[in-house]
C-alpha cells in the first residue's frame, strides 16, 4: 500500500511548525512503530489511536504500521497528534482517500471511543497552519470557535472519529452534524447580542467569527465554533470587536470609586497613557489595590493583531475564558506573593513548558500586591522582560521564548508593619528592619520603574473634598485613547505603539528635547539623583504628560514633572 500524508502542527511555546505524519502499512512482523523525536504522549497514541479505530467500527492494519513524524529534529510533545495519526494510518490502509488528507491539517486529541476531545492550542496552531499556507484545519467541535479567529482559514469541526471519516469518503460538508449545530449556535448567539446592544441604543458588535456555544474551559472543555452551512471561511465575517469579546458587559471597578488620593490617580492616567511601569507605596488601607485594580479601565480595547496574540498565549497555557476564545480587553494578572519562579517567569517539567503569569499578562497588567513578601529571585527575575518585552526559558532540550510585554504595577507598606508615618499609630519596626524590608525591592528593579508615587491615608476632610473632583473611569479612559492616538501619530513609522518602548537612540537621536526642556534632568545627572535609564524612563513620561496636556513636544514643565514622578517626590 501507498505511503499517505496528511499534516498537523507542533507547539514550541506560542509558536507553531508544521509537521507532516507519514504512516506507511507493510508487510513484516505485526506492530505499531513511531518515529520522530517524540514525546510520552505521542508514544502513548499507538494505543489511543488503535482503540479509537476499533471502537469507531475500523479495522487496525493487521501489518507492520510505521507513523513518522517530520521534521525529526523539532521536539513533539502532547496530544494534538492523534487525530492526525489516526487520518494518515486510516489513509496508508485504503479506508479513506489519501488525496483528501493530503491538503488539510489536523488536530485534536482521541478518546478511546473514538471521541475527538479538546486540546489547548488550538489558536497558535491555526495560525502556524494559516502562514504554512494551509487553508483547510479539522479541529476538535468544542474548539472550533477559537480556530474560527484565524482570517481565510476553512475550519471543520468534528466530534467523533467517525464523523470525520464520513466526511473525508464523502467529501459532504454537511454529513457533518456538528456544523449544523454550530451555525445554529452562532445565529442564535447573533440575534441575541443585537437584542442586547439595541436594548442599551449601541451598535451591534461581535468578535469575530467567535462561537458561543458550550461552555467549558480550554485543554479540558471549551465551546462550539461557528462555521457556516457551505463551509464559511473564518476571514469572510469580519465585524467590529465587541468591548469584552462578545456578550453583555458587566459592571466593574470605576476610577470614581477612589477618592482622597488625587496623585495616585493622576499617576495612573499617566501610566496607561504611555504604558509605563507603576510603584506605589503607602499605609494599608490607603488605596493601593483600588488604583491597580482599576488601571484596566483606563487602557484601550485590544487591536486585533493583539487580541489574538494574547488570546493565543492563554489558549497555550489553557486559561481562555468559558465561551470568549478572542480576549479583546487587556488582561490583568495579580498573582498571590507565594507564586514560585516558575509560575511568574514560565516553566515546566517533562519537557513541557508553560507561559507564566508575565507572559498571560502580556499586553496588560501584572500586579504585585505586597511586593517585598515576593521571593527575591522572583523579583529580580522580571528585570529582563521589563527590559526586552520576551521571557526565554531554557532547558536541556531547548529555549522557548513567550512574549511578555506588560505594565508592572508594585504596591508595597513602608514597613512590615505598614504604621511608619501615620498619624496617632506609631510604627513599632526598628531602623534595620525597614531597611532590610524595602531591600527586597532591588534598586536594578526599581530604576525600570517609571512612575513611583506615595498614597497616604486620607482624612475625612480630604475625602469630602475630593469627592467633587473625582473622574469616572470612562471620562479618564477617553483622555488616554486621545493621548496614545497622539503617540501612534508620532510613532507611526516605527516598530513601537507607547511612549515606554521607544527606544533610547530614538529618544536622544528622533525625538531630542531642546536644552531648556532637559536643564532638570542635566541638574539631576550632575547631582546623580538621576541614572543614564532613569533619564531615558523620564524622557518617556515627559513625552507621555505631553501627549495628554495636547503639546506637540514636551517642555521644561513637562521634564520636571516627569523627574518628580520618577524620583517620587509629593
Amino acid at each position: 500500500m501507498p505511503v499517505a500524508r496528511t499534516h498537523c502542527v507542533g507547539l514550541v511555546g506560542v509558536t507553531g511548525r508544521l509537521v507532516e505524519v507519514e504512516a506507511d502499512v507493510g508487510p513484516g512482523i505485526a506492530g505499531t512503530h513511531f518515529i520522530g523525536l517524540l514525546d510520552t504522549a505521542i508514544s502513548e497514541a499507538r494505543g489511543r489511536v488503535r482503540s479509537a479505530l476499533i471502537n469507531s467500527r475500523f479495522a487496525w492494519p493487521d501489518a507492520r504500521v510505521t507513523v513518522s513524524l517530520f521534521p525529526a529534529t523539532l521536539p513533539k510533545r502532547g496530544s494534538i497528534f492523534d487525530l492526525a495519526i489516526a487520518i494518515a494510518v486510516l489513509g496508508a490502509a485504503g479506508a479513506v482517500p489519501a488525496q483528501r488528507i493530503a491538503a488539510p491539517t489536523f488536530l485534536g486529541e482521541l478518546g478511546l471511543d473514538g471521541r475527538v476531545r479538546p486540546i489547548r492550542g488550538v489558536l497558535p496552531a491555526a495560525l502556524a497552519a494559516a502562514e504554512a499556507g494551509v487553508r483547510t484545519v479539522v479541529v476538535p467541535a468544542l474548539n472550533a470557535a477559537e480556530a474560527a479567529l484565524v482570517p481565510d482559514l476553512t475550519v471543520v469541526p468534528v466530534a467523533t472519529l467517525a464523523e470525520l471519516v464520513g466526511w473525508l469518503r464523502s467529501g459532504d460538508l454537511h454529513r457533518l452534524p456538528v456544523v449544523a449545530d454550530a451555525a445554529s449556535l452562532s445565529q442564535d448567539a447573533e440575534h441575541a447580542e443585537h437584542d442586547d446592544h439595541t436594548e442599551h441604543g449601541e451598535h451591534p458588535g461581535h468578535a469575530a467569527n467567535a462561537g458561543n456555544g458550550e461552555h467549558g474551559e480550554h485543554g479540558e472543555h471549551g465551546e462550539h465554533g461557528e462555521h457556516g452551512r457551505n463551509g464559511r471561511r473564518a476571514g469572510d465575517a469580519s465585524r467590529p470587536l465587541g468591548p469584552y469579546g462578545g456578550g453583555r458587559a458587566t459592571p466593574g471597578p470605576d476610577l470614581c470609586d477612589v477618592a482622597g488620593q488625587p496623585m495616585g490617580r493622576k499617576a495612573l492616567e499617566v501610566c496607561a497613557a504611555g504604558g509605563h511601569n507603576l510603584w506605589m507605596l503607602g499605609p494599608p488601607g490607603s488605596g493601593k489595590t483600588m488604583l491597580a485594580e482599576r488601571l484596566p479601565t483606563l487602557l484601550p480595547p485590544l487591536d486585533q493583531e493583539s487580541a489574538l496574540e494574547v488570546s493565543a498565549i492563554h489558549s497555550v497555557a489553557g486559561t481562555l475564558p468559558p465561551g470568549r476564545p478572542l480576549l479583546t480587553r487587556p488582561p490583568f494578572m495579580a498573582p498571590h506573593h507565594s507564586a514560585t519562579m516558575a509560575a511568574v517567569v514560565g516553566g515546566g517539567s517533562g519537557g513541557v513548558v508553560r507561559p507564566g503569569t508575565v507572559s498571560l499578562a502580556h499586553r496588560g497588567v501584572l500586579f504585585l500586591d505586597e511586593a517585598p513578601e515576593f521571593a527575591t529571585t522572583v523579583l529580580d527575575s522580571l528585570r529582563q522582560p521589563l527590559e526586552s518585552g520576551t521571557v526565554t526559558i531554557a532547558r536541556a532540550v531547548g529555549a522557548v521564548t513567550f512574549p511578555a510585554r506588560f505594565m508592572l504595577v508594585l504596591a508595597a507598606n513602608p514597613c512590615p508593619c505598614g504604621l511608619q508615618g501615620t498619624v496617632g499609630h506609631p510604627c513599632k519596626c526598628t531602623p534595620a528592619g525597614r531597611r532590610r524590608y524595602l531591600d527586597r525591592l532591588s534598586g536594578p528593579l526599581l530604576d525600570r520603574v517609571d512612575v513611583k508615587v506615595k498614597i497616604g491615608r486620607a482624612t475625612r476632610a480630604e475625602l469630602l473634598a475630593d469627592r467633587h473632583f473625582v473622574e469616572t473611569s470612562a471620562t479618564v479612559a477617553e483622555r488616554v485613547r486621545l493621548a496614545r492616538e497622539r503617540a501612534a501619530r508620532r510613532l507611526a513609522d516605527t516598530p513601537w505603539r507607547t511612549n515606554a518602548e521607544v527606544s533610547s537612540s530614538a529618544l536622544h537621536r528622533d525625538f531630542r528635547l531642546p536644552d531648556t526642556a532637559m536643564a532638570p534632568l542635566h541638574r539631576g545627572l550632575d547631582v546623580g539623583t538621576l541614572s543614564a535609564r532613569g533619564l531615558d524612563r523620564v524622557l518617556r513620561i515627559s513625552w507621555t504628560i505631553a501627549d495628554l496636556t495636547c503639546k506637540d513636544r514636551p517642555g521644561q514643565a513637562e521634564t520636571s514633572a516627569a523627574l518628580a514622578l520618577w524620583l517620587g517626590v509629593d
